[in-house]
């Protein structure tokens, strides 16, 4: 038998992802956003609260990046969603992080993240706080590659655990997809 817990935003896995962004003056900006993900083929969309200094930047700037929390970065990205860059401008450097600019739009990348969505702005609504980009690249540390693509193992990407508000691994692989249901299809 289900408990029922009325409405609750408890959906696994959630991402740990690290907006970064160029504040006017060119100062880097990074925060710690949970709610987002990809919401067609080449767009992400992510719920980023309009008081934060994010918000700011992205509809300045009209870009931001999307990099993934890690296993090792943890402590990194738990600080930079728990100060605001409001109160604290040099947040970015207290952290330990280094960014470096796009290739592609107008924002940082952080090196010490393997993975990165590299976003230019197609909308922003105040209204429920959602900010969609259109990823023009993404790019993937040549160490964090396995036969050329994408390894999340060697990643150790984190999400976050809305119900005991703490960051998980992901986990192991249990099957691969597009295999193991094909014997129930059939």
């Amino acid at each position: 038998m289900k408990k029922n817990f009325g409405s609750k935003n408890w959906v696994f896995p959630m991402p740990v992802l690290m907006i970064a962004t160029y504040g006017e003056d060119g100062t880097p900006d990074v925060m710690n956003a949970a709610w987002g993900g990809v919401t067609l083929e080449d767009e992400i969309t992510i719920c980023i609260d309009t008081a934060h200094r994010t918000w700011a930047n992205i509809a300045a700037r009209k870009a931001f990046t999307v990099a993934f929390g890690t296993a090792d970065t943890v402590a990194r990205c738990d600080y930079l969603g728990l100060v605001s860059g409001n109160k604290v401008h040099d947040k970015v450097a207290r952290s330990g992080f280094t960014l470096v600019k796009s290739a592609s739009v107008d924002a940082p990348v952080i090196n010490e993240l393997p993975l990165v969505l590299e976003c230019r702005l197609v909308s922003m609504n105040e209204g429920n706080c959602n900010v969609v980009g259109k990823i023009v690249n993404c790019a993937v540390e040549e160490s964090a590659l396995t036969d050329g693509k994408p390894d999340a193992a060697k990643m150790k990407p984190i999400c976050f655990d809305t119900c005991s508000h703490a960051y998980r691994l992901m986990g192991d692989v249990v099957a691969a997809a597009f295999s193991v249901g094909k014997e129930l299809a059939s």
